[in-house]
């Protein structure tokens, strides 16, 4: 692994769950950790529920969009946590590969993502806990 890790985070429309995985470990490793995301499908806009209960936690995501999936992103990263992008995801070796079963916020109200988005926190300061252990 190299001196700062890095982490791809990969769903399909790369405008739910992987956006929000990415903020909040952007957030919560402050410069420890590099953070990509990307989606084996892109959608045209990131989804506005979740731009929503990230916003109440006090992270922005007005600035970010959905981003395609490449092999170059995938070969960057020491560790890349698929959330329900099927097979599209390619396999390298010497790469981590972690898959989160988490529901698709896609097309549900605001109280039904923020479940899913306390469960990717709860993920998310776990990875980073492995990854940058405290001093």
């Amino acid at each position: 692994m190299s001196e700062i890790p890095e982490v791809l985070f990969v769903c399909v429309h790369n405008a739910g769950r992987s956006q929000m995985a990415a903020a909040l470990l952007d957030h919560h490793a402050a410069g420890r950790v590099r953070v990509r995301s990307a989606g084996s499908a892109p959608a045209d806009q990131i989804n506005p529920a979740v731009a929503a209960v990230m916003n109440e936690i006090g992270l922005d995501l007005s600035k970010e969009f959905p981003k395609p999936l490449t092999s170059e992103a995938v070969q960057a990263a020491d560790v890349v946590v698929t959330m329900g992008c099927g097979d599209a995801c390619p396999i390298f070796p010497g790469r981590r590969y972690l898959d989160w079963q988490l529901p698709d916020p896609a097309g549900r109200p605001i109280e039904e993502v923020r479940p899913i988005r306390d469960e990717i926190d709860r993920r998310v300061r776990a990875l980073l806990a492995e990854l940058v252990p405290a001093h």
